[in-house]
């Protein structure tokens, strides 16, 4: 008699909206609170059109009335805004020094975070500690578990196969080269969708940062290693691959080293006398005077600004968003000393509107709030 193994359970994760209900669910989010009788101006539908896709979407319990605007003249509008207990979704970031989790309800507004500082080096014991965590979390917040939408799981990383498996930096080597997505489905018993943390990073970055303000960006994604990702017209964009966004491909063996990625800060420091064993210790304890720290930024920044201006020739971005890890008073000593490298004579003296430099304005890890917002971007907004 043969023994046969469960199949690993299959998930729809199909969009849970219509394209117009989603555009109606994105207006709304963008711009809540929002009168109702304004919703029509940001579409291209009619007035009537409008409102029966309000009104289903109410009854669906994803939308609600709420208070009226004031400061209005006349009758007040009613506003509307989004149900943020109708749903819950789950993100996971597995750096290299850290495993973080976050859940995020339907307004996209981060509802628990919980941090394991650790080197997860051990997959399945990592996934068993985040599912403790997890249900402690649910447990404390009084949220059923069939509320929850999916999981987005970041990593370090790129793709190597059509099947997403991931290539990942020697620390999380138990992480790369195997089918993830099953494995994750398995303990979760949710939905996930995979992608690299500097891809989530650039997500979050466009739904909670400077996505806010700036529809087309670069992400530069600064951890133990360096990539990045792109926002196009206020949209993630992949790549055929996946692997939009890997940054430090454009630099060969002998340059590889001086890449802007923080495991080289740390070793330089580490030569210099400074004590710092990981990129999360650096994030927290980060002096600008430590010996190492401007020999770094000399050796570094020449490859920097050759990306820089690789992406405003290229993608002609609005705005490069300097995250990651990045300890914030080190972002701005690089935005302040970038592009200084490169000097361009333009005709009549006259160049053309480059892309501001700025900090990420995403509070908290980008990579795993990313993460936790995309099953909600790719099954009901836009």
């Amino acid at each position: 008699m043969t023994t046969q193994t469960a199949s690993p359970p299959r998930f729809d994760m199909s969009p849970l909206a219509s394209d117009n209900e989603r555009m109606i669910l994105d207006i709304v989010r963008r711009h809540e609170p929002i009168a109702r009788s304004t919703i029509t101006a940001h579409t291209n539908l009619t007035q009537q059109s409008v409102h029966r896709l309000v009104e289903t979407l109410m009854e669906r319990g994803l939308l609600r009335t709420g208070a009226p605007l004031k400061g209005t003249r006349g009758q007040p509008s009613p506003t509307i805004e989004l149900v943020k207990e109708a749903v819950y979704s789950l993100g996971i970031s597995i750096n290299t020094d850290s495993a973080i989790l976050y859940l995020a309800d339907f307004g996209c507004n981060v509802v628990a975070e919980e941090t394991l500082r650790m080197v997860p080096s051990d997959r399945q014991a990592t996934i068993a500690t985040l599912l403790d965590v997890l249900q402690t979390i649910l447990k404390k917040h009084g949220i059923s578990r069939d509320r929850l939408l999916g999981l987005g799981f970041s990593v370090s990383g790129f793709f190597v196969t059509d099947n997403r498996e991931f290539n990942a930096p020697e620390p999380l080597r138990d992480w790369s080269l195997i089918d993830l997505r099953t494995d994750l489905e398995s303990a979760f018993e949710l939905p996930v969708w995979l992608e690299n943390n500097a891809t989530t990073g650039a997500i979050g970055e466009s739904l909670r940062g400077a996505g806010l303000w700036c529809s087309t960006f670069a992400y530069l994604s600064f951890n133990y290693g360096f990539g990045g990702g792109l926002i196009l017209d206020g949209k993630p964009f992949y790549g055929f691959h996946g692997n939009a966004g890997e940054f430090s491909g454009i630099y060969n063996s002998d340059e590889s080293p001086k890449r802007p990625a923080l495991q080289y800060l740390i070793q330089t420091l580490q030569e210099n006398g400074i004590d710092i064993r990981s990129i999360d210790e650096l994030r927290q304890r980060f002096d600008p005077s430590w010996p190492g720290v401007e020999e770094w930024l000399e050796q570094t920044m020449p490859m920097l600004d050759r990306l820089i201006v690789t992406l405003i020739a290229v993608l002609d971005p609005q705005a490069i968003v300097f995250g990651g890890q990045l300890p914030q008073e080190l972002g701005r000593m690089m935005i302040a000393r970038a592009h200084m490298s490169f000097t361009r004579v333009h005709r009549y003296g006259v160049g053309p509107r480059e892309a501001k430099l700025v900090l990420s304005e995403t509070r908290g890890d980008a990579g795993a709030i990313g993460a936790a917002l995309l099953p909600l971007k790719l099954r009901y907004f836009l």
